[in-house]
């Protein structure tokens, strides 16, 4: 599939766009539905995006003419998956549909996030909420970053809201424990959206549980499929109800670092993805985390949007056909 020409073709009428990387983690949760699991450390690190530098020119020289409607955000033009498009932004732009970014905690002082975090919480030993390491604020840039406010970039859903789920630590471990506990006061709390940039090795009850309890309530929940090239299914991404993301380049193929395979759902660019990091930064970064929030950042598009076609009182399958068809893999 070539990612700049892939059309939104619903009720939306967007076009396809960015990826992100990914992580791995394990474990559980304490929730009145759920079953607990016996607590395990990961065996590697969970968070895996790849930084890319800054002077990296192979998108750069190979992006096609930029769309009509150019938004003045000075940074727009690094943004390849975003210039590929030819409408990628619906009138709407997410119309503040809350998205909870389950990572390493978002910066929420940075100038093109700020006022988009409507409630934080940190499920993490470590003392703030905030990010440290980075991989979260480029997380939630991609997702919503303020657009034609003259700085910066633009986000993908730039009028969604957040919500800051510190999972993470500042290392970039996570347990399937703080996701699941993570997941639970996300929807609790309101989201309709749950991106997961992040990828544990086994799946747990209490995690499985989490996303069902979410599902229920009608949440879309969004996760990468790891950065090991690699078939292996990894989770929360093949859980059921859960849309498993990998990475393309510019050419729409697949990254050669991205797993795949028959679990996984959505295919979304995920290389030399450039995006808001901590302290009003900006920078690269490559994987299927990024892959990720491209398809939450439609996700929240179309759920702005859609219908309750089916008349089951939840919107979240109805969006997740969509994210299926626009995001489906094709050579």
């Amino acid at each position: 599939m070539k990612a700049a020409d892939i059309v939104i073709g619903v009720t939306i009428g967007l076009l396809l766009i960015l990826c992100l990387g990914s992580s791995q983690v394990m474990p559980l949760i304490q929730h009145p539905a759920l079953v607990l699991a016996a607590e395990t450390p990961d065996i590697q690190p969970s968070i895996q995006s790849v930084p890319v530098e800054d002077t990296a020119t192979s998108v750069k020289s190979n992006v096609d003419a930029l769309p009509v409607n150019i938004p003045n955000d000075i940074y727009f033009s690094k943004q390849w998956a975003l210039q590929k498009m030819q409408r990628w932004q619906t009138k709407s732009g997410g119309s503040e549909v809350l998205v909870a970014v389950l990572d390493t905690g978002v910066d929420q002082q940075h100038e093109d996030l700020a006022g988009k975090v409507m409630d934080s919480v940190n499920f993490t030993d470590t003392k703030t909420v905030s990010d440290r390491l980075g991989h979260g604020t480029h997380v939630a840039g991609i997702i919503a970053a303020t657009v034609n406010n003259e700085i910066g970039i633009a986000g993908a859903a730039p009028n969604a809201r957040l919500l800051n789920v510190k999972i993470a630590d500042d290392k970039g471990m996570v347990w399937a424990s703080a996701t699941a506990k993570g997941i639970i006061w996300a929807v609790d709390n309101g989201a309709k959206i749950i991106n997961m940039s992040l990828a544990i090795p086994a799946a747990t009850p209490a995690l499985e549980e989490a996303v069902d309890y979410a599902w229920s309530k009608g949440a879309v929940i969004i996760a990468a499929a790891g950065n090991t090239g690699s078939s292996v299914p990894t989770y929360p991404a093949s859980c059921s109800h859960v849309i498993a993301v990998a990475a393309t380049d510019i050419n729409g193929a697949l990254w050669d670092r991205s797993n795949y395979g028959d679990w996984v759902n959505a295919y979304a660019p995920g290389v030399e993805i450039y995006s808001a990091l901590p302290g009003n930064s900006y920078g690269y970064k490559s994987g299927t985390s990024m892959a990720t929030a491209y398809v939450t950042g439609v996700a929240a598009l179309t759920y702005a949007t859609v219908t309750d076609v089916d008349g089951d009182g939840r919107l979240n399958d109805e969006v997740a056909a969509v994210l299926k068809t626009v995001f489906a893999f094709s050579e």
